[in-house]
């Protein structure tokens, strides 16, 4: 009788170990700038090709239109085209001024970021979550009023490179879900971006920086561990977009915009020193005559706003101005004479390969040696709210498209006797 009082409670802990209410997971979503969707192909990266086994890849993701920084992580954070939340470039401008703002003091700029569109660090904080953001884009502002709970900044002119600082910020992220109790942080690194625009995506250095990420996505891994957040943490791991080499005298000729118009007679503003996209205000009465002019400049493509392919989720936008000009691959933009110096630029049209960018994740609630067709990036922020349970703002993404990326209900499969197997146990034993 007593050994089988013993087995009955063996079983009733069982299955109310089973039954548990499931505690929600966390998730870190982590950015890597500028990681172009094959730099990881010609580097030795166990790290990440491990991630693959114990995760989910997808072969690549597209960025929005543009393929810049702060536009393309703020379609991540919110799930809206750049049309529909208006963060059309990495310098916050004015045309009537002639205001423009470099980026990381645009990145305190709410009025810049703060335009209707709810990032997913307020609607999860809205719903009674914790949230921060650590250097990632638009995490400094506010939102009708509202800060994100904890934010850090990068200063202008910060390192973007050096790994102890790296391993610091990582488990301070890690200490604030195990010991705070926060349930969505976002961490952005601004590698290998840097040394993509300084060397070029081929150049040995931007390889070596491939081999520092790898390592300090095993250092993740392990602090994970460390911190006991294996079961409940989530990890999503992407970038903003590609890079890709910028074609240089003697080989080409360089675009100079001030070739084919005069544009302190014809533009009232302009931002076009500025790798692969750039923007223009006509003078009154003079948008068609500055159109017809940039037609004939080779090696790029100019649009007036209200002719934009309505693919490119841009032509809607009210704070872009009625000239829109985007560069052939490989060429930047110069206005009155050569100023750029960087070897490797973005802000080329999202279809092209360079500009695609990488997507990792794995968790608890994430399929294991799952590789995924290529998608969107703006399907992450849907995918992103299911992780949390949280209930998404109006958005243009479609959980649909990654919904397979994970366990059936978000959940991973568990092993052992089904609840009714048990209790039907239970009572023969008893």
């Amino acid at each position: 009788m007593k050994m089988r009082l013993q087995l009955f409670l063996v079983l009733l802990a069982v299955v109310c170990v089973t039954c548990k209410p499931l505690k929600k997971k966390k998730l870190l979503l982590v950015s890597f700038d500028g990681f172009r969707w094959d730099y990881d192909q010609d580097v030795d990266t166990p790290h990440l090709d491990q991630l693959a086994v114990d995760g989910v890849k997808a072969k690549y993701i597209t960025p929005p239109m543009l393929t810049m920084t702060s536009p393309s992580h703020f379609t991540t954070i919110t799930g809206r085209w750049v049309e529909d939340h208006e963060v059309v470039h990495n310098m916050m401008f004015n045309t009537t001024t002639n205001l423009k703002v470099p980026h990381k003091q645009t990145l305190r700029r709410s009025e810049w970021w703060d335009n209707g569109v709810l990032p997913l660090w307020i609607t999860a904080q809205n719903q009674g979550l914790k949230t921060a953001s650590f250097f990632f884009p638009g995490g400094g502002a506010t939102y009708r009023g509202q800060a994100v709970n904890r934010v850090r900044l990068q200063e202008s002119n910060h390192p973007d490179d050096n790994v102890t600082e790296w391993r610091q910020n990582i488990d301070t992220v890690m200490s604030w879900f195990s010991e705070e109790d926060f349930h969505l942080v976002t961490l952005y690194f601004g590698e290998p971006d840097n040394v993509g625009h300084a060397k070029g995506p081929d150049h040995e250095d931007r390889k070596k920086i491939i081999r520092q990420i790898d390592d300090i996505i095993g250092y993740l891994r392990k602090a994970i561990d460390s911190h006991h957040l294996a079961d409940s943490l989530n990890v999503i791991i992407t970038s903003d977009h590609g890079m890709t080499t910028v074609k240089k005298r003697p080989q080409v000729d360089e675009i100079i915009l001030n070739k084919y118009l005069n544009l302190l007679q014809l533009a009232s503003f302009e931002i076009l020193d500025y790798g692969g996209f750039g923007i223009v205000t006509p003078r009154a009465g003079r948008e068609q005559e500055v159109f017809d002019a940039l037609s004939n400049a080779p090696n790029l493509t100019v649009y007036k706003k209200h002719e934009i392919p309505a693919s490119f989720h841009l032509g809607k936008s009210e704070r872009l101005p009625p000239i829109v000009v985007m560069a052939d691959l490989g060429f930047n933009l110069n206005s009155r004479f050569i100023v750029y110096v960087n070897k490797g630029d973005h802000g080329f049209h999202n279809g092209e390969m360079d500009m695609k960018t990488i997507f990792r994740a794995f968790g608890p609630s994430f399929k294991k040696n799952f590789l995924s067709e290529p998608f969107d990036s703006i399907h992450i922020y849907p995918l992103m709210c299911k992780l949390l349970q949280v209930e998404p703002e109006p958005h243009s993404g479609s959980l649909a498209v990654t919904e397979e990326l994970l366990w059936s209900g978000g959940e991973p499969q568990r092993t052992g006797l089904p609840v009714a197997l048990l209790l039907s146990v239970l009572l023969l034993v008893v």
